[in-house]
């Protein structure tokens, strides 16, 4: 077993993954840039190094400085979390070469299964459905109008080192499709230093439901259930929830076999999640995988009482797979907290936190590494919290939300509470009615939740 593992991230993930090796007996370093030296994850951690400047090209996307901050420590593994470097194959590939244990996918996994368009063509050989798109990358605009007229309108252009929605644009009609074109392109290069775009036909109004998976390095896999991440924002996921309301017990087999199928065809090691669009007549596709811990992961662990990070860390230490298939036993809902305004188009809401207070009571957990008087820096995503909630059914599950969020006080900055009091509410939620265009037909209540 590991002896020291240092945490190559920030926020509430570095304090979760803290928290589980803390448990485990196994040592910490929090690493850290100048803006986040008043974080939790700094505090708690047994060492804590600091690795630059705010921005985070600086400092938490800085591979040299990390691998040096491991060396001073001694760390013999490296736990990415999510975001940043965690499905960066250079990354992981420098760990290996310095005999710093990764605790994520391989080098050659992530190339495999980061890049959209190969992963999709991964997929199609493993005979995991998938969306019907373009054969591979489109050369030029030419290509693109031709593969467009050749599937039919409506189609989604995506940048195939996409993340987050960015890159990524529906077409509508043909002459739409020069614009969306360009514009992706452009932000694509911009946000990951590559412009390559594929295409896929665009499945209107769907669900976006995605399957937990481990592997291990003989090659089992398992998966945890579903996660209806279905909830959006300009692709941003604001609320997730286990089981989902539009599964059922047919469905859910069937797309775990599917996940399961596309981990161990592929000999996946670690934790992921292969995520699907499904239609309205529950036909599902693959959309894509992350190699990686998803920021929805508490919610699975809620379900099944399963702690996903020590099972990332007892795979990467060579620990054969204890789990198998597993199926939720309870429902729980997860809302994301984020220093926003829900009133000004979700504007970012930076600055010192004044006054909180955290809810609580059975079946309430909260993922957070902010307290009264921490500042939140601007240089960062604004998520800063996440409230779960679990019981024995969905009913249970929102009405206990609905508590949670009445308790959970947040003064000196505007967060997204306002809006999930709103959404626990709302008819069509109510009845697990939602698509992923439930944002764009939704406006909240114009009278402000003071």
């Amino acid at each position: 077993m590991f002896k020291k593992i240092l945490i190559a991230n920030r926020g509430e993930i570095a304090l979760r993954i803290i928290r589980t090796c803390k448990e485990m007996g196994i040592k910490t370093v929090a690493v850290y840039s100048t803006a986040d030296a008043e974080s939790l994850h700094v505090r708690f951690a047994d060492e804590a190094v600091c690795i630059g400047p705010a921005p985070s090209n600086l400092s938490y996307l800085k591979i040299s400085n990390i691998i040096a901050a491991a060396e001073i420590t001694n760390a013999d593994a490296i736990h990415p979390g999510y975001g940043f470097l965690a499905e960066n194959s250079k990354f992981s590939k420098i760990c290996e070469e310095h005999n710093i244990k990764f605790i994520g996918a391989s080098p050659d996994m992530i190339d495999k299964m980061g890049d959209k368009a190969s992963a999709r063509e991964t997929m199609m050989a493993a005979g995991v459905p998938c969306i019907p798109g373009s054969d591979g990358l489109l050369k030029d605009y030419a290509d693109c109008l031709k593969t467009a007229k050749e599937m039919g309108f409506p189609v989604m252009l995506k940048a195939t080192a996409g993340g987050g929605g960015k890159g990524m644009r529906a077409v509508l009609k043909e002459e739409n499709l020069q614009a969306a074109w360009d514009s992706a392109r452009q932000e694509s290069a911009a946000a990951f230093g590559n412009d390559g775009m594929y295409m896929e036909k665009l499945i209107l109004e769907p669900r976006h439901i995605e399957i937990q998976v481990v592997g291990d390095s003989t090659g089992k896999a398992c998966h945890l259930s579903e996660r209806d991440c279905s909830i959006q924002r300009r692709h941003q996921k604001l609320t997730e929830e286990t089981p989902s309301p539009f599964m059922t017990d047919k469905l859910r087999k069937q797309m775990g076999d599917a996940a399961v199928k596309a981990a161990e065809f592929i000999k996946y090691e670690g934790a992921g999640t292969v995520e699907f669009l499904v239609d309205k007549h529950r036909n599902f596709y693959f959309m894509e995988m992350n190699t990686r811990i998803q920021v929805e992961h508490p919610i699975t662990e809620q379900v099944i009482d399963y702690d996903l990070i020590r099972e990332q860390i007892l795979v990467a230490a060579g620990i054969p797979l204890s789990g198998k298939n597993y199926f939720p036993q309870l429902h729980s809902i997860e809302c994301r907290i984020n220093a926003e305004d829900p009133y000004n188009d979700f504007r970012p809401s930076p600055g010192k936190i004044t006054n909180l207070h955290a809810p609580g009571g059975h079946g309430v957990r909260i993922d957070t590494h902010v307290y009264s008087g921490y500042s939140i820096p601007p240089n960062y995503d604004s998520m800063i919290a996440k409230l779960i909630t679990t019981a024995q059914t969905r009913e249970e599950a929102i009405s206990k939300m609905k508590r949670a969020l009445d308790e959970f006080v947040i003064e000196g900055i505007k967060t997204t509470i306002p809006f999930h009091r709103q959404l626990m509410d709302h008819p069509d939620y109510l009845d697990g009615n939602y698509t992923t265009k439930f944002m764009e037909s939704w406006k909240m209540d114009a009278v402000k939740e003071e």
